[in-house]
């Protein structure tokens, strides 16, 4: 194990540089891809300087670039994508395009050298199915392509569909995930993610803003929890060809959050309410439910995330409240 070498795409971003940590202390040799659109250098400072550690400030879509850095991994994980529901709200066109063509480039390179692959992808897969609970065979169900809300699930779909195809016909090793919400240290709310969004906005005593009614309900996932079951899904064999959620099944409802949030920070913060018409325009639609089945999950690996909502809450407050 010590002598693994890890791409990861994504790497500098929250859940990259999580997972950078994770291996290097495992001893593995890390080598991250990412063009700072989203993620930050600071989010690295940890293991900046580190023997085995690498940065290259570029795009994961760089096929000449991921040739060079791939010819001696062991392992490539495929993090980069466009993220954050304002984000995809806002630039449609960037979404679709960029998380096209960077798993492609992603999968092309991995199959030329046989890596072992872990490809990221969303609990937005599911998209409108009204299940209570999520199984990773359970139908996608997509909306009109008329909202744009729906450009980043079909965009993921897509990227899953491409990976299976490389692995029923080329046999690549690789496995999907579907991230259900994962929070922690390093997220930030700029593009809309709530959890940094409703303690930043604790912490600075403005209005805790919850956007519809507040009785959708979210389960969250510690981002080490997260690195975790990805570094232990990479390792084990079986798990080439599947597909896995990876997520809590902790359920709250985002008014629930907002007022646990207030109540973690002692903050003076009014907790009010928001049409996703004012913030995102016409024809935005929202899901009642995300909430993972693990059992595939735990039967794998023998473990899925268990880190309780307030712990992980408390790390974020932890790190934006000396920020103020």
């Amino acid at each position: 194990m010590s002598q693994n070498h890890a791409l990861i795409t994504g790497g500098a971003g929250f859940i990259g540089s999580h997972l950078a940590e994770h291996l290097l202390a495992a001893g593995w040799r890390v080598t991250a891809v990412d063009d700072l659109s989203t993620g930050s250098i600071a989010n690295l400072r940890s293991v900046e300087g580190r023997p085995g550690f690498r940065l290259y400030v570029s795009s994961a879509g760089d096929e000449a670039l991921l040739r060079a850095l791939a010819a001696d991994a062991h392992v490539v994980f495929h993090l980069a994508a466009v993220v954050g529901v304002k984000k995809v709200m806002e630039s449609a066109i960037q979404t679709i395009e960029k998380n096209l063509h960077t798993t492609e480039t992603v999968l092309k390179v991995a199959n030329l050298f046989r890596l072992r692959t872990v490809v990221a992808s969303t609990s937005e897969v599911y998209g409108a199915n009204p299940r209570e609970s999520f199984r990773e065979d359970d139908d996608s169900i997509i909306g009109t392509s008329r909202h744009r809300r729906w450009s980043y699930a079909a965009s993921k779909l897509l990227d899953e569909f491409h990976a299976f195809a490389y692995f029923y016909s080329t046999s690549l090793p690789v496995t999907v995930v579907r991230l259900f919400n994962t929070i922690g240290p390093r997220q930030v709310g700029h593009y809309g993610m709530v959890v940094p969004t409703f303690v930043g906005q604790a912490l600075a005593g403005r209005p805790i803003t919850v956007y519809g009614d507040g009785r959708q309900r979210r389960c969250f996932t510690f981002v080490k929890d997260v690195v975790r079951c990805l570094a232990e899904l990479a390792a084990r064999p079986a798990t080439v060809g599947q597909v896995y959620n990876i997520g809590s099944d902790q359920e709250i409802t985002i008014m629930d959050l907002a007022r646990k949030v207030k109540a973690m920070t002692g903050s003076p913060s009014e907790v009010v309410l928001q049409s996703y018409q004012e913030v995102f325009g016409e024809n935005f639609v929202d899901m009642e439910r995300r909430k993972p089945d693990v059992s595939k999950l735990r039967a794998a690996i023998g473990y899925a995330p268990d880190t309780r909502l307030e712990a992980m809450l408390q790390t974020v407050i932890d790190e934006l409240k000396p920020r103020g």
